[in-house]
C-alpha cells in the first residue's frame, strides 16, 4: 500500500466534509478512547462511513468498493468460501473477492489492521491485497455470499439417504401419509423457504422446479430471463412438490391433473403473495411459483416508463367519464401492473370501482375486486352482468377472451361506464381487428372505444457495468435518430453477468380519433389504421424502444429484439 502524505483528517477537510474544529474535537476524543479517528468522526455524525472509507482509500491509494456499483462481489467460480471460512469473515469483517495465482484480493473495513491481514495470509497461504468497503456493505455482501449459499447447500444436502449409484424411481409407491410426513420434515421445509427467500432477494418473478429423467432443474426468472440455481437431489421431488401443494391448499393425492393455488410468506417484514401452479409431466410434477412482491412494484403511472407524450395521452383517456380502454401485449408484459396503476390514479371516494380478474394479483385499497371462478359459473361475462346491477362508475375486466365478454364490455361502455380490459395482440391497431374477428360489429367498436395501448417490458442496462457504444449509420438514417453517445451491455456479478438490471415499459398509445373511428366502421386493415395513427402522432413500440437507447436506458440489441418492426 502506498500511503498519501496527507492524513485522513486533512483529506476530509480538503474535500469539505469536515471543519478544522470538528477534526480537533475528534482528536481530543481520540486521546481519551484510543479509537481510530475515522470511527470517532462517524460516531459523532461529522461524516458518513462512506466518506471515511473513500478518504482512507485515497490516503492509502487502494480501491474503494461497494455493493451499489457491483465491485463488492466475490468470484463465484473460485469457491472462495473454502479459502476464507465464514466465521472468520464475519468476525473480522472481511470478504474474499478474487484469487490470481498466489494473490488474493480481499475487501476489509480497516486496511490498517495488520493483525487481521497477517491472519488472512496465514489461513489462505496467499499474498493479501486489501480493498476497502463500508461495514454496512460488507455485512450485506457477507450475508449474501456465505449465508444464502451455505444455508441453501445445507438444506439441499440434508436429504434422505440414497445408496451410491442408485437412481430413485419416479413413480415410487408411497402412501399419502408418508408423503405428507416427508413434506413436513425440516430439510424440505428449509429448502422451500430458502428458495423463496433467495428468489425474493434477487427480485425474481418466478421459480421453476422442473423434473427430468436423472435430475431436477431449479431456475428463477429475473428481468424476464431464467437463471439456474442449486438443484436438490432428484429423490426429493415428491416431498418438495407435496410441500408446495400443502402450502397452496392443493390436493396432494392428485398427480394426474394440473392444480393452482397460492399462499403468503413474510420476508423482511413485508407480506409477499405466491401463486403456485403444478402440472404433470412424464418425469414427475413440475411446479412454478409466481412471486407477487408489491414492495418492488410501483402503482404510480409516472414510474412505469411511459414516454412523456404517451403518459399525457393515457391520462386523458383514463379520466374520460365513459368508454372502453384496452391494454394489449403478450403474457408477462406488465398489462396488469398498468391497469392497477390506472385504477389507482383515478380511484376516488366518489366513484364505485369494481374489477373481475383471473387471478386477483394485488389488492388495491378502495376498489372492489372479484375473483373469476368458472367451476361455479362465475365467468367474466356473468360477472360483468352482475356488476351492471351494482351501480358501477368504473369496471375492469381481466381479459376479453370471447365474443360474449367483448359485447358486454362495449355495451357497458356505451351506456355510461368507463371500462378497462386487456387483449393479447402484438400492437395497438391489431386490437381493433381482433375484436372484429371474434364477432363484434365494427360500428360498436368505433362507438365505444376511447383508446388502445400496447406495451412491452424492456430490460434496463446495468449501471455498474454498461459500456459506451455507437449507433449505426443505418439506424440513424432509417429512424432519424440524433447522433449521441449510447451504451451496450457487458455483464458483472451484480447483474448475474447479463448486463441488465431491472425493466421498464415501452408503450404505443393509439387514441380513437374521428378518422380512426371512420376506418374501423369501414372494416379497414390493421396496417391502414396503424398508418393513420402514426400520422396523428402515435409513437410505435420500436420508436419508443429506440428513444430509450438514445437516452442511455437500454441497448440497441434489447430494443430491436423486444420491439420488432411490423
Amino acid at each position: 500500500m502506498r500511503k498519501s502524505r496527507l492524513k485522513l483528517g486533512e483529506i476530509l477537510i480538503k474535500q469539505g466534509l469536515i471543519t478544522q474544529s470538528q477534526l480537533e474535537e475528534a482528536l481530543r476524543l481520540q486521546k481519551r478512547s484510543g479509537h481510530p479517528i475515522g470511527d470517532i468522526l462517524i460516531e459523532n455524525n461529522f461524516v458518513s462511513e462512506k466518506d471515511v472509507c473513500d478518504a482512507l482509500a485515497r490516503q492509502l491509494d487502494i480501491p474503494f468498493v461497494s455493493i451499489r456499483d457491483g465491485s463488492l462481489a466475490p468470484s463465484e467460480e473460485q469457491r472462495l468460501e473454502k479459502l476464507v471460512p465464514e466465521n472468520f469473515a464475519r468476525q473480522y469483517m472481511v470478504l474474499p473477492l478474487l484469487k490470481r495465482a498466489n494473490s488474493l484480493n480481499v475487501a476489509v473495513y480497516n486496511p490498517l489492521d495488520l493483525l487481521v491481514l497477517d491472519n488472512l495470509r496465514r489461513i489462505t497461504g496467499c499474498e493479501v491485497n486489501p480493498v476497502i468497503a463500508t461495514r454496512v456493505d460488507l455485512r450485506e455482501a457477507i450475508d449474501k455470499f456465505y449465508g444464502m449459499k451455505e444455508m441453501l447447500k445445507e438444506a439441499v444436502e440434508e436429504t434422505y439417504e440414497v445408496s451410491e449409484g442408485a437412481i430413485p424411481e419416479i413413480e415410487e409407491k408411497v402412501s399419502l401419509e408418508d408423503l405428507a410426513a416427508r413434506a413436513q420434515e425440516a430439510p424440505v421445509i428449509k429448502l422451500v423457504n430458502l428458495l423463496l427467500i433467495q428468489a425474493v432477494k434477487e427480485r425474481a418473478s418466478d421459480i421453476h422446479i422442473e423434473p427430468f429423467r436423472e435430475k431436477i432443474n431449479v431456475r428463477i426468472r429475473i428481468d424476464g430471463v431464467l437463471h439456474k440455481t442449486a438443484p436438490p437431489s432428484q429423490h426429493l421431488l415428491p416431498a418438495l412438490i407435496s410441500r408446495i401443494k400443502i402450502l397452496s391448499k392443493m390436493d396432494i393425492a392428485e398427480k394426474r391433473l394440473p392444480q393452482d393455488g397460492g399462499f403468503t410468506i413474510r420476508v423482511e417484514d413485508r407480506a409477499i403473495d405466491i401463486r403456485s401452479s403444478v402440472i404433470p409431466t412424464i418425469f414427475g410434477e413440475k411446479a412454478v411459483l409466481r412471486i407477487l412482491d408489491r414492495g418492488v412494484i410501483s402503482f404510480e403511472l409516472e414510474k412505469l416508463g411511459f414516454q412523456e407524450e404517451d403518459l399525457k395521452k393515457f391520462k386523458q383517456g383514463i379520466t374520460r367519464p365513459y368508454g372502453l380502454i384496452f391494454i394489449t401485449g403478450p403474457t408477462g408484459c406488465g398489462k396488469s401492473t398498468t391497469l392497477y396503476s390506472a385504477l389507482n390514479f383515478i380511484k376516488s371516494p366518489y366513484k364505485n370501482i369494481i374489477t373481475i380478474e383471473d387471478p386477483v394479483e394485488y389488492h388495491i385499497e378502495g376498489i372492489n375486486q372479484v375473483q373469476v371462478k368458472p367451476q361455479i359459473g362465475l365467468t367474466f361475462a356473468n360477472g360483468l352482468r352482475s356488476f351492471l346491477r351494482q351501480d358501477p362508475d368504473i369496471m375492469m375486466v381481466g381479459e376479453v377472451r370471447d365474443l360474449e365478454t367483448a359485447q358486454i364490455c362495449i355495451r357497458a361502455a356505451l351506456t355510461g361506464h368507463l371500462l378497462f380490459s386487456t387483449l393479447h395482440t402484438s400492437d395497438a391497431p391489431s386490437a381493433i381487428t381482433r375484436l372484429i374477428d371474434i364477432g363484434v360489429e365494427p360500428y360498436l367498436v368505433a362507438s365505444g372505444l376511447i383508446m388502445v395501448m400496447a406495451q412491452r417490458l424492456i430490460r434496463k442496462l446495468c449501471l455498474a457495468c454498461k459500456q459506451p457504444d455507437e449507433l449505426s449509420a443505418g439506424l440513424i438514417k432509417k429512424y432519424n435518430l440524433p447522433k449521441r453517445q449510447i451504451f451496450k451491455a457487458k455483464g458483472c456479478q451484480k447483474c448475474h453477468n447479463t448486463g441488465y438490471a431491472g425493466r421498464t415499459a415501452i408503450t404505443e398509445v393509439m387514441m380513437a380519433s374521428p378518422k380512426i373511428r371512420e376506418l374501423i366502421i369501414r372494416n379497414a386493415t390493421a396496417d391502414l389504421i396503424r398508418k393513420q395513427a402514426e400520422g396523428e402522432g402515435m409513437v410505435t413500440l420500436l420508436r419508443g424502444g429506440l428513444e430509450k437507447v438514445v437516452n442511455g436506458i437500454t441497448s440497441v440489441q434489447e430494443a430491436l429484439s423486444t420491439a420488432f418492426e411490423l
